[in-house]
């Protein structure tokens, strides 16, 4: 079939077909495959300090006085809160009574919950070979 046009949408009564003979449109072989976006995420939670960055165990709500093992500053503060925004007003996304005007230190907020976030895996890519490393262990020898 001959056609001036072969834009999609252009005299779609005479059939969507490519000219390789696959229907257009979703589905097909490939539609249960990822598309990518997921390759290399982290999968492992953990809880990090704000203040050094140091991964530790989350502190619960009620412990008030736990403080970080690397930089020794306090846990139960607002930014290690997962409530904490500084786009929002009083930079909380809960609704608070007054607001806490050091962030950074203890504080006695009953909204606090732990601010957990997703971490890749520790030494994933050491030394100038790590790079290279990681490629074979994803592709194997191309």
């Amino acid at each position: 079939m001959s056609r001036k046009y072969r834009q999609r949408g252009y005299r779609e009564e005479e059939g969507d077909e490519r000219r390789d003979g696959r229907t257009s449109g979703r589905g097909g072989p490939d539609s249960d495959r990822p598309k990518g976006r997921g390759v290399g995420r982290p999968e492992r939670e953990a809880f990090r300090c704000a203040a050094c960055g140091r991964e530790s165990d989350p502190p619960a709500p009620e412990e008030r006085d736990a403080v970080c093992d690397g930089c020794g500053d306090p846990l139960h503060t607002c930014t290690n809160c997962r409530h904490f925004d500084t786009g929002a007003r009083l930079q909380c996304r809960r609704p608070i009574e007054e607001p806490i005007r050091a962030k950074a230190k203890a504080n006695e907020c009953s909204l606090f919950e732990a601010k957990i976030s997703l971490s890749h895996e520790k030494g994933a890519a050491k030394g100038p070979d790590g790079g290279r490393a990681a490629f074979d262990a994803l592709f194997g020898d191309l």
